[in-house]
C-alpha cells in the first residue's frame, strides 16, 4: 500500500518514486516563488532555495536508476537557480541569526546589499530560463513509468547503507577534522537525511516503522545542523567582506564589521560539544532500513547444585550481570 502523503511503496518503482518527489518538490517552488515574486517576506527566497535543494538532492539520489540528459539538464538548472537565490537567504540569515546588535551603518549596508540580492533572484525566478526549467519538469513529471521490475525498498537499502557508510567514514577520529574535512561531512550528512527523508515510505508500513525513521531522521538532522554551526563561521567572513565591500567612501565600517567578526566566530568550543553530542546520537540511532534482529528468549537460570531454590552468592551475582 502506497502512503497518503508520498504514494511510494516498497514496491513502488525508482524511476516513479522520482517523479512523486520530484513533483512535490515542482509544487513547493512554485508556490514559494510566487511569494518572492510578490514581496520580500523571508519565507519566499529560504523555502524556494528548500525546494531547488531537495530537487537536486532527488536527482543525485536516483542517478544510478534514473539518469540521462534530461535529469542531468534539470539538476543543472536547479544548481543554478539555488545559486541566484542564495546570496539574498544567506545575508539574511547572518544578519538575523549569526550577529545581535547591529550597528544602524551596518544595517544599512545589509539592506541595500540584499535589495540588490533580491532583485537578482527575481530575475533569475521571473525569466525566460525560468520558464523553460518549470516546463522541463511538468514534461518529466508526466512521463509514463518505464518498463521495469525494480523496487523502491531494494533501491533504497543498498543507497542509504551506501550513503550511512561514507558518513561514518568521514566522520571518524571527529574531534581532530579541519574546516575543509568538517565540509565534507557536513555536506555526506546532508545527502543522507534527504535520501533518509525520500525514501523512508519504502520502509515504513507500521506505526513501530516510521518511528524508527523518525528517530533516524531526527538524529541526522541534529548532526547536520550542529556542523551547520561550526560552517557559519566561514560563512560569516564571506558576509562581512561583502559587506565591507558594499560601504561607501562615507561610510566608515571597519571597527563595527571587526567586532560583528569576533561575535560571530566565538562559541566555537560549545559548538564542537555540541556536535559531539550529536555524534553520538547518530551512531546509536537504528538503522530503519535494516530489518530489526529478532528477539532471543533468554534461557531460563539452572538451579543451584543440590536442588535449592535459593541460589548463592556468586550465582545471584552471575544472572545480575546478565540481565544488565
Amino acid at each position: 500500500m502506497a502512503s497518503s502523503d508520498t504514494g511510494l511503496a516498497p514496491d513502488t518503482a525508482p524511476d516513479v518514486a522520482l517523479r512523486h518527489i520530484v513533483a512535490r518538490c515542482h509544487d513547493d517552488l512554485r508556490k514559494y516563488r510566487a511569494i518572492v515574486l510578490a514581496s520580500r517576506r523571508p519565507i519566499g527566497i529560504h523555502q524556494t532555495r528548500v525546494a531547488l535543494r531537495r530537487l537536486r538532492a532527488a536527482f543525485g539520489l536516483f542517478k544510478s536508476a534514473v539518469d540521462g540528459p534530461v535529469v542531468r539538464a534539470l539538476s543543472a538548472e536547479a544548481r543554478w537557480l539555488a545559486g541566484e537565490c542564495g546570496p539574498a537567504r544567506d545575508l539574511h540569515v547572518f544578519m538575523t541569526e549569526s550577529v545581535e546588535d547591529v550597528p544602524p551603518t551596518v544595517k544599512r549596508i545589509a539592506n541595500r546589499l540584499l535589495q540588490a540580492h533580491f532583485e537578482r533572484a527575481r530575475a533569475a525566478l521571473d525569466g525566460a530560463r525560468f520558464d523553460a526549467f518549470d516546463g522541463q519538469l511538468a514534461a518529466f513529471i508526466a512521463l509514463p513509468p518505464a518498463d521495469t521490475d525494480r523496487r523502491l525498498d531494494r533501491f533504497a537499502r543498498r543507497v542509504l547503507q551506501e550513503r550511512h557508510a561514507k558518513v561514518e567514514r568521514r566522520g571518524r577520529k571527529l574531534h581532530a577534522l579541519d574546516a575543509e574535512r568538517l565540509h565534507r561531512l557536513r555536506i555526506a550528512v546532508k545527502k543522507l537525511r534527504y535520501a533518509a527523508d525520500f525514501l523512508q515510505p519504502a520502509f515504513a508500513p507500521s506505526a513501530l516503522a516510521r518511528a524508527r525513521a523518525k528517530a533516524y531522521i531526527e538524529a541526522t538532522t541534529r548532526l547536520q545542523g550542529a556542523l551547520g554551526a561550526l560552517n557559519d563561521r566561514t560563512m560569516a567572513e564571506h558576509m562581512l567582506a561583502d559587506l565591507a565591500t558594499a560601504a561607501r567612501p562615507s561610510e566608515d565600517v571597519a571597527a563595527a564589521l571587526e567586532a560583528l567578526a569576533r561575535q560571530a566566530s566565538g562559541g566555537d568550543k560549545r559548538r564542537r560539544r555540541k556536535l559531539g553530542e550529536a555524534w553520538k546520537s547518530f551512531g546509536k540511532a537504528e538503522r530503519f532500513w535494516q530489518t530489526p534482529a529478532p528477539a532471543v528468549p533468554r534461557a531460563a537460570p539452572r538451579p543451584p547444585p543440590g536442588g535449592s531454590d535459593a541460589s548463592d552468592a556468586a550465582g545471584t551475582a552471575r544472572l545480575r550481570r546478565i540481565e544488565e
